[in-house]
């Protein structure tokens, strides 16, 4: 089916000399260019990440115990630096706004580029929602403030950080690096206090589950517990795709990107690393399967807190406050490229005398905060959410291997090192990750594919017939028809 495009705009400022329809509105639809160079890029894909160095992944310990989550971290951390480096390909060719969506779109056509789009928003929207709830855990059980409920602490962390970010993308990106290097710091201060304590034979103290096909002392939940693991494993890399959704706001976005993803995808290997190792083999991984805080327990064998245990606890607020601020940015600015291209509300674009698209961060915002306070379950939000990264991830990588087929001659600034056989790697682990998320939580599952049901019909029957041509993704994608037209005559 052809693509409906058109290019509803709105009305020329004057009678003579103003601006065309299309200038007009674009021009309430622009961010502040030249805000982040590569080390705020670098730092912006780090704290998408580091909260889940403090927890999370320690769950899939319940799933595949040391050796099944080890396994399935590895795995994990193959997928998500081959899907960097394709993406970095990707971003280098269309530095827009619309990261993900804008890369479908140009590959799969207008249905490829909204289910991209909105598997994205699903993930950037839900788990911040999600890390609030952590937030408000960590302020309850560190006696702050001498809060007893969690609610007041979701709404302080949506009005102040949102607040910040319509402050400015700029200020928004410096504070964000602040707090992430605090948090990085902990973490290595942590492993360092750990690997004093390391006892190998803590690694595999799960007791095995006997009937498990391939069930053994490092296994001990057998084969399928690797699997049943890959969710978990993603929590040390989940979120460093989002740094090409600072496209339009980077200084060079054709050098930076592509620089700040493989210096954040080798930083987050790192901390992944340790983190896992120092942890299991400080405590334990029957001691850390289920708590909350595993670092802090990790380095509270008797249950005694200590010093360097307060610092990483403490720290540990500071990576879920990074996190959820990083987060935020990138799924305003998702919903800002496909409310700009018409995919979604056209208002939802429009940006303020700051360059920032104020409804993008409140509408969002105000959504994140309703599902908080409303259900706080974290878990289960931060489990739909994965389950649209790993939706987002086969498509992009998808894209990657079509548009490197399909254009081999397309100028590429960046070259994705090992071409499509990276990509189709990221594709194929990208898949499992997502079939593994109904072993792991059925319902989180349905409830993403549900949602996808939803906007699916708004965009069959609504917003497929009314988009914006003049949109940089949609003309990028509207050039490449153009050329396919005029080789076929």
């Amino acid at each position: 089916m052809a693509d409906n495009v058109e290019s509803q705009t709105a009305p020329p400022t004057g009678p003579s000399g103003g601006a065309s329809p299309d200038e007009s509105y674009l021009e309430r639809r622009t961010l502040r260019r030249g805000s982040a160079g590569p080390l705020l890029l670098t730092g912006l894909g780090v704290a998408y990440v580091v909260s889940g160095d403090f927890s999370g992944w320690n769950n899939g310990l319940a799933q595949g115990g040391f050796g099944g989550l080890a396994i399935a971290a590895v795995l994990m951390g193959l997928m998500y630096t081959c899907l960097v480096f394709a993406l970095a390909e990707l971003a280098s060719i269309l530095p827009t706004a619309g990261g993900g969506y804008g890369f479908a779109r140009r590959a799969l056509g207008t249905w490829g580029g909204f289910l991209t789009g909105t598997a994205i928003l699903i993930e950037y929207v839900l788990a911040p929602a999600a890390i609030s709830i952590f937030i408000g855990d960590y302020v309850e059980s560190l006696g702050l403030f001498g809060l007893h409920s969690s609610w007041p602490v979701y709404l302080a962390c949506f009005a102040i950080f949102i607040g910040i970010h319509l402050w400015g993308v700029g200020e928004a990106l410096r504070f964000s690096l602040i707090v992430t290097a605090i948090a990085v710091a902990a973490i290595v201060v942590f492993a360092i206090a750990a690997l004093t304590d390391f006892h190998v034979d803590t690694l595999n103290d799960i007791p095995v589950k006997a009937s498990a096909f391939g069930a053994n002392s490092w296994l001990p939940f057998g084969v399928l517990g690797i699997w049943a693991a890959f969710p978990f494993g993603m929590w040390f890399f989940l979120g460093v795709e989002g740094v090409p959704l600072a496209a339009e706001e980077t200084k060079d976005p054709a050098r930076s990107l592509p620089k700040a993803m493989a210096a954040a995808m080798g930083i987050l290997l790192v901390l992944a690393l340790i983190t896992f190792v120092a942890a299991t083999g400080a405590r334990g991984s029957a001691a850390i399967q289920s708590v909350g805080d595993p670092l802090v327990q990790a380095l509270q064998p008797h249950g005694t807190p200590t010093t360097v245990s307060r610092i990483v606890n403490y720290a540990g607020l500071a990576g879920l406050v990074a996190s959820f601020f990083s987060l935020i940015f990138a799924g305003s600015r998702q919903l800002f490229a496909l409310s700009r291209a018409g995919y979604l509300p056209r208002f939802l674009s429009l940006t303020s005398r700051r360059k920032a698209p104020y409804l993008g961060l409140l509408v969002p915002g105000a959504l994140g905060f309703g599902l908080a306070a409303a259900t706080g379950d974290g878990a289960r939000m931060l489990n739909v959410a994965v389950f649209g990264a790993t939706i987002s991830y086969a498509l992009m990588a998808l894209s990657h291997i079509v548009l490197r087929r399909r254009e081999p001659g397309l100028p590429r600034p960046y070259r994705t090192p090992g071409g499509m056989l990276t990509s189709s790697v990221a594709f194929v682990l990208a898949c499992s990750a997502l079939v593994a998320t109904f072993l792991v939580d059925k319902e989180a599952a349905f409830i993403a594919l549900g949602v996808y049901v939803v906007a699916l019909a708004y965009f069959a029957f609504y917003s497929r017939h009314r988009l914006v041509a003049a949109a940089p993704e949609e003309e990028f994608a509207a050039l490449a028809a153009a050329e396919a037209e005029l080789e076929r005559t």
